[in-house]
């Protein structure tokens, strides 16, 4: 029976200077306006600040030279990732073009598409977003209804994808769609890079109920794209888009999302804080540490080579519940006023509205437990 092997993460001999490095560029960019954004950052679009990470060699860090990338190691990248989101900086511009759409690319593209899309991904001034989810289908990606149809210019693509993050700002999406007509679940399915103004894209917003607006709804009607949009090889969608899901289910961000609430409790609760507020911090931050080290775990073995998509699987978990229950366990020790005007308030009142939908991105509970069995060899 598989288990949750912990492999060691060896950390680059510059882990220092690249954390100091980081700090001192986010004191001059990371914008200080509203101290609400600093909580689940990584959906926080800010292209400016995009801009100025890609044009500091913090984009694209794996990627070849030639694609605009900086060939550091993935070691080095983890620990630029954990800094950003430990500081609550708005990383949600570029992100998933960083953390998927490159990766994926660099293995599964065309030299033409990596030449169109990673110096513009590494820049931080191009962004993608992933279609998968679709009406009716919640997290069963194998029911994608939305088919390509092939003629001689290339695919004309019909359907509809839902709970898109992103769309509204992105350049291209990366989709899951349906190629061979009369397929069924996880066969005929293919991956496309579609560019999103082309004619016949309709992108319309989901207003989320914080009033935020980060998920999106997008219509392809009649849509005509190259041969060259098709990424990989037609018929491997499902074989490639769950690669994909492996590269973002371990990172930092999956247990991250609510730190800022833990670091501001910590400051404002100062040396002489009531034992209760102390016994939650040391509890919080045991938790929180032992993901770390997990997470990390993941990373080495992905940096390794391996596929540890059950070990990504149970961080993934773990870290969404840690992260869904950090705030109601702050506000069953402090005595605040969810109205108040204080940054420890207002970041509580926040994190309780949107931590909810914490497990449901990059799978839901429900998805990440059945792989787990499965390579548990439970089912």
């Amino acid at each position: 029976m598989q288990t949750f092997a912990v492999h060691p993460f060896e950390a680059a001999e510059n882990a220092q200077a690249i954390r100091q490095d980081l700090r001192a560029f986010l004191a001059e960019h990371q914008p200080q306006d509203d101290p609400v954004r600093r909580a689940n950052c990584w959906t926080e679009f800010d292209p400016a600040f995009s801009k100025a990470l890609g044009a500091a060699g913090y984009i694209g860090m794996l990627w070849p030279e030639n694609y605009g990338g900086h060939e550091r190691g993935p070691l080095e990248r983890y620990i630029v990732l954990e800094e950003l989101l430990a500081a609550g900086a708005p990383v949600g511009a570029h992100w998933i073009a960083d953390r998927q759409t490159g990766p994926l690319l660099l293995r599964y593209g065309t030299e033409g598409q990596r030449e169109k899309y990673l110096p513009g991904f590494a820049a931080g001034t191009m962004y993608a977003c992933i279609g998968l989810s679709e009406p009716g289908s919640g997290s069963d990606l194998a029911s994608v209804r939305t088919s390509a149809r092939r003629t001689d210019n290339g695919w004309v693509i019909n359907g509809q994808k839902v709970w898109t993050t992103g769309a509204h700002i992105s350049h291209a999406m990366l989709a899951l769609v349906r190629s061979e007509e009369g397929s069924e679940r996880q066969a005929g399915l293919s991956q496309f890079l579609i560019d999103l103004d082309l004619p016949g894209v309709t992108i319309r917003p989901i207003i989320d109920m914080f009033g935020t607006h980060h998920f999106n709804e997008v219509f392809f009607e009649d849509v005509e794209i190259p041969h060259g949009a098709l990424v990989g090889a037609e018929g491997e969608g499902w074989k490639q888009a769950t690669a994909e899901l492996a590269l973002e289910r371990s990172g930092p961000e999956r247990y991250l999302s609510s730190h800022a609430l833990l670091v501001e409790l910590i400051d404002s609760a100062g040396p002489d804080a009531p034992p209760e507020v102390v016994a939650t911090v040391g509890r919080l931050v045991s938790e929180m540490w032992t993901l770390r080290q997990m997470s990390m775990s993941v990373a080495a073995k992905l940096a390794g080579g391996e596929d540890p998509a059950v070990e990504a699987s149970i961080v993934k978990d773990l870290g969404n519940t840690f992260e869904q229950e950090l705030p109601l366990a702050i506000q069953a020790v402090v005595d605040a006023d969810l109205a108040d005007d204080t940054v420890l308030a207002k970041l509580l009142a926040t994190l309780l509205q949107v931590s909810p939908s914490f497990s449901l991105r990059g799978g839901t509970r429900e998805i990440l437990r059945g792989i787990i069995a499965r390579g548990l060899g439970l089912r």
